[in-house]
């Protein structure tokens, strides 16, 4: 079977699983059909991808990212090592009728590795998400939170840095505040 995407052979990806061209699946990586892949993406070692589960294009995994059905996760999003999103609010083992909560990640976010992301939320443009923070609730567009549970330490550029106090970024890039939402400056 010839595919467009570059899958190491110790990967498990099933042919009903949808994966874009040059999209590079590395080992021990588990795709489940019905999983959908952009282009260009890289799924580093030892990540899940559940059935349901939707994936945009230039999308990175690190090592260990577990990705279950109902996340719906946009370009060029950035997901660090052991990054977790959840899908269920109440779990229990064997219950029948659970109800699975939908959680988006917007183009070029940034989750940081060992991050938690409750489901039925929204993680906005280009917020950045610290290492080991816990998300209960909506991240605004460019915004950075810390802690657990996670809260507002200040705006994200979309280079990935943080915003100064005059809404500047050290790449050039200047914002404007609306209310509480950050845009750039044209």
């Amino acid at each position: 079977m010839k595919t467009d995407f570059f899958k190491h052979e110790q990967a498990l990806v099933s042919s009903g699983a949808q994966i874009g061209t040059g999209t590079r699946v590395w080992a021990f990586v588990n795709i489940q059909a019905g999983a959908v892949v952009g282009t260009n993406c890289n799924i580093c070692d030892g990540c899940f991808i559940e059935k349901g589960a939707v994936i945009g294009n230039n999308v990175t995994l690190k090592n260990g990212v577990n990705v279950f059905e109902g996340v719906t996760i946009e370009d060029d999003v950035f997901c660090g090592s052991n990054a977790t999103f959840i899908n269920d609010r109440y779990p229990r083992s064997h219950k029948q009728d659970w109800l699975m909560e939908k959680t988006l990640i917007k183009k070029g976010a940034t989750i940081g590795s060992n991050a938690t992301i409750l489901c039925g939320i929204t993680i906005g443009e280009y917020a950045l998400v610290a290492a080991g923070a816990v998300v209960t609730k909506n991240v605004s567009a460019y915004t950075l939170v810390v802690g657990n549970p996670a809260r507002f330490q200040g705006y994200a550029c979309r280079c990935g840095r943080k915003i100064d106090q005059a809404l500047r970024c050290s790449c050039g890039l200047v914002y404007s505040l609306s209310g509480q939402k950050l845009m750039p400056k044209v």
